[in-house]
């Protein structure tokens, strides 16, 4: 399908989601939604953060995602991606290799409502880029891919794809969730990756984070 028919497609389906948002008709995260695991509270994060170190970002020279082997063997046939879209999904169907052939994924940072796989992306809350940025550069590529299939900190989220890739690599100075509602959790998260895994944070991210943890 051409690009232009599959923006298309997506822009149709993002109206008709707001239209029937706005009638009541399209229900909100279920109430058994599965998630990512609960980041540390703000009390926590605040307190992460106080230590983690601050400096000017690094370079992205030498940077490749290869470098981070990601969407490894969790267990059978699922690789980190299956695996993600199976545990924040609902009623999540996968076939002989894992795959999800049908189920419904609610997404966080926009609060869309998905019910095919392919419309959903992996978010890594510190993307890669930024971690090589912050100090994994210097890792191991064993470290790095840890990192990058981390199911035991909040590091891994399905969203909608759309709004992953317009996050790209920007920390949160520069981009949060639109949906404001979450916006506590993200942050949360983003402190406890950056605090477990011993990454700095440089003076705009650090402000930014400190000013939404204020108001969590």
């Amino acid at each position: 399908m051409p690009v232009g028919m599959i923006y298309a497609r997506r822009l149709a389906v993002v109206a008709t989601s707001a239209a029937l948002t706005v009638t009541g008709l399209l229900a909100t995260a279920p109430a058994a939604q599965a998630a990512m695991p609960t980041p540390v509270s703000a009390s926590t994060a605040r307190t992460y953060l106080a230590a983690l170190t601050v400096k000017a970002e690094g370079s992205t020279t030498g940077y490749s995602r290869d470098l981070f082997p990601h969407w490894i063997t969790q267990s059978g046939t699922c690789n980190t991606r299956e695996t993600v879209l199976k545990r924040d999904g609902v009623n999540v169907v996968t076939d002989s290799n894992c795959a999800a052939t049908s189920g419904s994924w609610y997404s966080e940072y926009d609060g869309a409502t998905w019910t095919v796989a392919s419309d959903l992306d992996i978010d890594h809350m510190v993307p890669l880029a930024e971690a090589w940025r912050s100090g994994a550069s210097s890792w191991t590529t064993a470290q790095r891919q840890s990192f990058a299939n981390d199911l035991t900190r909040p590091q891994l989220i399905a969203v909608t794809d759309n709004v992953n890739q317009a996050k790209g690599d920007q920390d949160p100075a520069t981009w949060l969730p639109s949906r404001t509602a979450y916006r506590c959790t993200y942050v949360r998260a983003w402190v406890q990756v950056k605090y477990y895994w011993n990454l700095s944070v440089d003076s705009a991210e650090k402000s930014a984070l400190q000013s939404v943890l204020n108001g969590c």
